[in-house]
């Protein structure tokens, strides 16, 4: 049986990514620079929920679901705002807006994976971010998240649910990244 590696996900539009890329290409010069993986502008995204490897037979019902979870949800101001960090292997740029209603969101694409069949984890709070840059070691993110305090990007209004495939990188092939592919979106509220 096939599967697919998919996740769901608030996508920012070109004009955001390109603010924000401003001021990552910033981050670049900063000292141990080098030593991070930088996450393409392609993998920009507010990851929801992570489904993991998806069997081809459970897709019409997550459709359904995913397409209830959005209708149910009212589209929501948001931008990309200051920056964070998970312990010190991720680098990530934050969201503001209205965080509770995308939370809302991110329960309702938990629950709607876990009915349609996906074997969902245990759903934790959830901190929207948009992950920047990776270390394989911990690595002090201290100057990296200093830097983008400060940063505000432009506000948009977040209308729709992507439901996206990953394309591992091929083992092996230096600088390679995941690809992501949008196999379906919804509209959100509507």
């Amino acid at each position: 049986m096939s599967s697919q590696r998919l996740f769901a996900a608030v996508l920012p539009p070109a004009a955001a990514a390109d603010e924000l890329a401003g001021a990552v290409a910033a981050l670049h010069g900063l000292p141990g620079a080098v030593n991070l993986r930088w996450t393409a502008r392609a993998g920009w995204h507010y990851t929801l929920a992570f489904l993991g490897n998806v069997d081809e037979e459970l897709l019409p019902e997550l459709y359904t679901r995913l397409e209830r979870a959005a209708h149910r949800t009212q589209p929501l101001p948001l931008r990309i705002h200051g920056g964070g960090r998970f312990d010190g292997r991720a680098l990530w740029a934050g969201a503001a807006g209205d965080l509770d209603t995308l939370r809302l969101l991110a329960e309702r694409t938990h629950a709607a994976a876990r009915r349609a069949g996906v074997a969902m984890e245990e759903h934790r709070r959830y901190t929207p971010h948009l992950t920047l840059a990776r270390s394989r070691v911990p690595t002090d993110l201290t100057p990296y998240t200093a830097a983008l305090e400060g940063f505000e990007g432009m506000g948009w209004e977040a209308a729709e649910l992507s439901l996206v495939r990953s394309n591992l990188p091929v083992d092996g092939v230096p600088g390679e990244q995941p690809r992501y592919e949008v196999v379906r979106a919804w509209p959100l509220g509507r």
